[in-house]
């Protein structure tokens, strides 16, 4: 797990290396942001029925930067501490998940004069590695708390008491906004994964085959300051 997170900060020092070398002494290129997701799971059960599940309230927290391409558009790839999750019920029996990620979103943005500012539009993929969970059951007044493990493959003697994940996730995001001409800027973003985050289970093959199917999706609402 280490490399792979190595291997992510690398590519984002690379990136900033090369937004200092073609950066004019105008231009803001360091963003620093945080804010709030609201992020679910989609896609079917063990049945092939698609998921009923609750959003749950995360947050996030990093850094970007942008790299002019052409007048009004950018590359701006980043760093993100983001959480993510879902609920679900069945019965008296609530299950929540909550994971952490590193992210690296690569867009692609294009900022147009709007009044003493600039309007924001971008789209772009992500990439993401799962670095910690928890998962909590819940019945009537009694709760379990475990940690989640990642990995691709869940063995058939492996335990059931343990909530398994895949590490890596991917998607895409879109995303508008507005940033003041002093570098103050709000942006909204949506965000639909398209890696399944559910690892092959073998315990639970020989029963329903391989129909489940588990992706990260929400919004996120970030506020920042770009110098």
């Amino acid at each position: 797990m280490k490399t792979k997170l190595i291997t992510i900060v690398m590519i984002f020092m690379l990136t900033i290396s090369s937004a200092i070398a073609q950066s004019t002494e105008n231009t803001k290129v360091f963003g620093i942001l945080g804010g709030i997701n609201v992020q679910n799971f989609n896609g079917k059960d063990n049945n092939g029925d698609k998921l009923e599940n609750d959003m749950i309230i995360g947050y996030h927290a990093g850094i970007n930067i942008q790299i002019p391409l052409a007048a009004e558009f950018y590359f701006q790839p980043g760093l993100l501490f983001s959480t993510k999750g879902s609920e679900s019920s069945y019965g008296t029996l609530t299950g929540t998940y909550n994971l952490s990620y590193i992210e690296l979103p690569l867009n692609l943005v294009y900022k147009g004069l709007l009044g003493n500012g600039h309007i924001i539009l971008g789209f772009g993929p992500y990439i993401g590695y799962g670095i910690m969970g928890k998962a909590t059951l819940e019945s009537n007044s009694a709760g379990i708390e475990t940690d989640i493990e990642f990995t691709n493959v869940v063995e058939s003697d492996d335990s059931y008491s343990t909530t398994h994940f895949r590490p890596f996730d991917a998607g895409g995001n879109i995303l508008i906004g507005y940033e003041g001409a002093g570098g103050l800027f709000l942006q909204l973003n949506a965000q639909l994964g398209m890696l399944e985050i559910n690892p092959e289970d073998k315990r639970v093959v020989a029963v329903y085959g391989e129909q489940l199917s588990v992706k990260n999706t929400g919004f996120g609402l970030s506020l920042g300051y770009r110098f």
